[in-house]
């Protein structure tokens, strides 16, 4: 099979917004917006409004969460400044500008747009429905004077509402092949000695390679390059894992300006460049020509032979305690216990907290340029577990926070996924650490696509039942967990989107557009798998 995409959003741990092509006017042009009496707009500062006025304007209203009215003023600060020949301040207004966009750029709507946007995309809604859904359940934020609702208002509805969903999805969702690997039967997945690939871990669990190989592609157009200064540009690679393995990167454009890498073992594979804005000519085209095999994971736990965990082991706390968008609190302890009850065996505990999880929370997109934007930092297990909101990637950031509260390690793993469509698109699931048997995969993402469909309930919970600890081979994996550090690592005060790296962060001084954002638009990925 052979595919090629291009990668627009980032959907499915759904992390940047498909309403992209807003970014190109917020911007190029923030001065558009509507301004109050005392707002300033592009071309139009009173004289007697200094830069260092506005900019202090820009920090009240972003701490205000006034996000379109802090674009606008940064957008301003930032003219002045750099009229002025101050690059300093130049670039903290550029940035406080990218960042008060990222904050809203997910939350277009109005309530009376809300409302248009649920009808143009299901028809038959009762609006009886749809009030209830805008009034209880859609992600909102409070901005500039007025509720502004999440993008996929409408999609997460339908998630939430499989009886309207199921009628569109059984028309472009082809769940046998979405099924091929659920279910189809243990023993014939293995298929005895002669499928099992030694060089996997001795074989089982690791079953059924298949072979990937395709190209990368970063393509930015010369007409948002900055004409000096330096593009540095952390590039995703496949990395080297139990289940992804024979890793192979060749073909590395810009050769000659590789700082690090390209590395591919650890817990996230990159390359790292930095590209003299000056060595380019017309376009930026970064390629990568990779190629790896994946194994299909099969896992049959008995629970009386679960280990015992070394709790001094360095892995062991690290996959145990709070991080970044993982945060172990009170809340979710408390949550853990209720859900596992008087069980004390980490596999089943683990198991639990998958079906809880699977049976409780529908899917749906989450704004993840805001979360990762807005101040003071919501993790994203939190956000889920106050709006019951998640996607792939919050729902097993929720699941590692759970599972890390009860002491079962665990973390979010991730990159791309094949299992959908031939196209790659976007994806992140879960692990959990049982001692004696490895890193245990859960997806209860795809597992909730059995309920898109019109199929079996048979099917269905062999569906689901296959995602609790088993894992297909169509995954193309990036990263181990979500915030993992890369070396050189990330400046603290870039505006980079620091929570996964499906796409390349891109940070540049002298840039005046947000090209990591607008990169988006940009990335191509074409993957060619044989079994």
């Amino acid at each position: 099979m052979y595919s090629r995409v291009r990668i627009m959003s980032l959907k499915i741990p759904g992390l940047f917004p498909a309403l992209l092509l807003s970014l190109l006017l917020v911007i190029g042009g923030a001065g558009c917006m509507d301004a109050s009496d005392d707002q300033t707009t592009d071309g139009d500062i009173p004289a007697a409004y200094t830069s260092d006025n506005i900019f202090a304007q820009a920090e009240a209203a972003m701490a205000d969460a006034d996000y379109r009215t802090a674009t606008a003023l940064y957008e301003d600060a930032y003219g002045l400044y750099t009229d002025s020949g101050d690059t300093e301040n130049a670039l903290l207004a550029r940035n406080g500008m990218f960042r008060a966009t990222r904050a809203f750029i997910e939350f277009p709507f109005n309530r009376t747009a809300a409302e248009a946007a649920m009808q143009a995309k299901i028809p038959s809604i009762m609006e009886s429905d749809m009030n209830a859904w805008l009034d209880e359940r859609a992600q909102t934020i409070e901005s500039d004077g007025e509720t502004l609702y999440y993008e996929d208002v409408a999609s997460d509805f339908l998630y939430a509402n499989v009886a309207y969903l199921r009628p569109m999805a059984d028309k472009v969702m082809d769940f046998r092949y979405t099924s091929r690997y659920a279910l189809l039967p243990a023993e014939m997945a293995a298929g005895g000695a002669d499928n099992a690939d030694e060089g996997a871990e001795g074989g089982l669990p690791y079953v059924r390679p298949v072979w990937y190989a395709g190209t990368e592609e970063l393509a930015l157009p010369a007409d948002i390059l900055p004409a000096a200064g330096t593009l540095k540009i952390w590039f995703p690679l496949p990395l080297e894992t139990e289940s992804q393995q024979d890793v192979a990167v060749t073909n590395l454009s810009y050769n000659e300006y590789i700082v690090e890498g390209p590395v591919t073992e650890g817990q996230i594979a990159y390359v790292y460049y930095e590209i003299p804005a000056d060595a380019i000519d017309g376009d930026l085209l970064i390629t990568a020509d990779i190629a790896f095999t994946s194994y299909e994971q099969r896992f049959t736990v008995d629970p009386a032979l679960v280990g015992e965990y070394d709790t001094t082991d360095p892995e062991y706390i690290l996959y145990t305690s709070s991080s970044r968008n993982i945060d172990v609190t009170d809340e979710i302890h408390a949550l853990a216990e209720e859900i596992v009850g008087d069980e004390t065996n980490p596999y089943p505990r683990a198991q639990a907290i998958y079906w809880h999880i699977v049976d409780t929370y529908p899917c749906s997109h989450v704004p993840h340029a805001s979360l990762d934007t807005v101040e003071p930092k919501v993790a994203e297990s939190s956000h889920m577990f106050a709006t019951g909101h998640g996607d792939c990637g919050t729902q097993s950031m929720f699941f590692a926070a759970l599972c890390r509260s009860l002491g079962i390690p665990a973390r979010a793993t991730g990159g791309y996924q094949m299992i959908l469509a031939e196209t790659p698109g976007t994806h992140f699931w879960a692990q959990y650490y049982i001692e004696g048997y490895g890193w245990i995969p859960c997806d209860t993402t795809v597992a909730e696509v059995a309920d898109w469909v019109d199929t079996s309930g048979e099917d269905r919970e062999i569906f689901k039942t296959y995602y609790a600890n088993n894992l297909d081979p169509a995954r193309f994996v990036i990263q181990k967990d979500v915030d993992v550090a890369m070396d050189p690592a990330i400046p603290r005060d870039a505006v980079v989107f620091r929570l996964v790296r499906q796409t390349p962060a891109i940070v540049c001084d002298t840039a005046e557009e947000d090209l990591e954002l607008l990169a988006q638009f940009h990335i191509y990925l074409s993957v060619e798998g044989e079994e």
